[in-house]
């Protein structure tokens, strides 16, 4: 394993670091080298490490998750609640209804299989966003209007919806009844995982404000270890209550974080922001290149043109969503595009879920992974090189 993870970094940095001086953004190297290292192209990773590979991605998710919680505004909330309510589920509503009703002619399957395709498809990816939007609330551009803080909070929620549909359509393709509940749990998922994580937050941040009115001052760094550890936890707190009630753990890591910033010294959040982001430098590396290496580079090329074109057109009706999100905001057409451009990438959630219709013996899973992984290679980088090349040309710094 120690060999796999010294080529995950070594190789995943070295291209990362090449894609830079081509003023290209680093996930397409790290991408790159994931599907090169990974099982379907030179074959160099450890059976070992790819088996625990979902959850040091889950790992390195839950560090940028943590860091956008710490760098997000309450009041900068309040300014874009109803468009970020909205973008959590509307552009993707539209994404799969655009599945819905073309795929079974572009791709001639059925209706309840396009609509799981839809789903795997209709989550844009945190992995590929909230870095970014990180980064532009750290240079203050679109802050003026809250467009980060909007973007981000949309696409947490986003995968929460799309995951929850997901797993309906796919009861539904395996001959299943579909319960009124499970739509239930959609906004129950969010809600409780919004509220237990700002509980939890509340009660970390009078400890270690009651550590330092007795003068037990918790040294930075072991915060930041004790921030983390209950992160994972709340991660375990979702799987033990499956079944019993929805709750979101992601949902839970970042609010919890939001009321940590919220309720500690202003310095104190300073430097935990600057600690997780020394974090990120090396769990960005292992989300992205283990990402790629979930990549199965043959069913990429068994997809064909049919599955460029749905792609593209689910693309369009989502960018449709996004423009609705945006009605009556004063948002000019420029912040409206960056929006749009910031919905596009897919990698994390596809690459999660893309293989389990084919591992459930479903008739479509085979196709469904080959448009999953083709989003993926297509969005990713489409979506990580607009934003990054667009975001000082159609947004204002502030």
């Amino acid at each position: 394993m120690l060999t796999s993870l010294a080529l995950v970094f070594l190789v995943g940095l070295a291209l990362a670091s090449i894609c830079q001086r081509l003023k290209l953004p680093r996930i397409i190297g790290m991408l790159v080298g994931g599907i090169l290292l990974g099982p379907y192209v030179l074959n160099l990773l450890d059976a070992s490490i790819l088996g625990i590979s979902a959850d040091l991605r889950q790992m390195a998710l839950v560090i940028i998750l943590i860091k956008a919680g710490l760098s997000l505004n309450i009041e900068d909330l309040k300014k874009v609640g109803r468009p970020a309510l909205l973008m959590s589920f509307l552009p993707a509503v539209f994404e799969i209804l655009a599945f819905v009703l073309i795929a079974p002619f572009v791709l001639h399957i059925n209706r309840i299989e396009a609509a799981i395709m839809g789903a795997v498809l209709g989550a844009v990816s945190p992995a590929v966003v909230v870095p970014r939007m990180v980064q532009l609330m750290e240079e203050r551009y679109g802050t003026n209007k809250s467009i980060p803080q909007m973007i981000l909070a949309g696409a947490s929620l986003d995968d929460v919806f799309v995951i929850v549909l997901f797993s309906t359509f796919v009861s539904m393709g395996q001959g299943s009844n579909v319960q009124i509940m499970d739509f239930v749990n959609i906004p129950v998922s969010i809600v409780l995982g919004i509220l237990f994580g700002a509980g939890v937050g509340f009660v970390m941040a009078w400890f270690f404000d009651f550590n330092h009115s007795h003068q037990r001052t918790i040294r930075n760094s072991m915060k930041v270890i004790i921030v983390l550890g209950v992160s994972f936890l709340l991660l375990a707190v979702e799987n033990w209550l499956e079944g019993i009630i929805a709750l979101s753990g992601l949902l839970a890591i970042m609010s919890m974080a939001l009321v940590l910033a919220m309720r500690s010294d202003s310095n104190v959040t300073h430097r935990l922001q600057e600690k997780y982001g020394k974090l990120w430098l090396a769990a960005e590396i292992i989300l992205f290149v283990l990402v790629g290496a979930a990549v199965d580079i043959r069913y990429t090329l068994q997809a064909g043109i049919g599955a460029v074109l749905m792609i593209s057109i689910g693309l369009a009706f989502r960018c449709v969503g996004v423009c609705l999100c945006m009605l009556g905001t004063q948002l000019d057409w420029k912040e409206r595009l960056y929006c749009m451009i910031a919905y596009l990438p897919k990698a994390t959630v596809q690459a999660a879920i893309g293989s389990v219709p084919l591992a459930l013996g479903l008739p479509c899973g085979n196709i469904v992974l080959s448009v999953a992984v083709l989003s993926i290679l297509i969005t990713a980088p489409l979506g990580a090189i607009g934003m990054d090349l667009t975001y000082k040309k159609l947004l204002k710094r502030e």
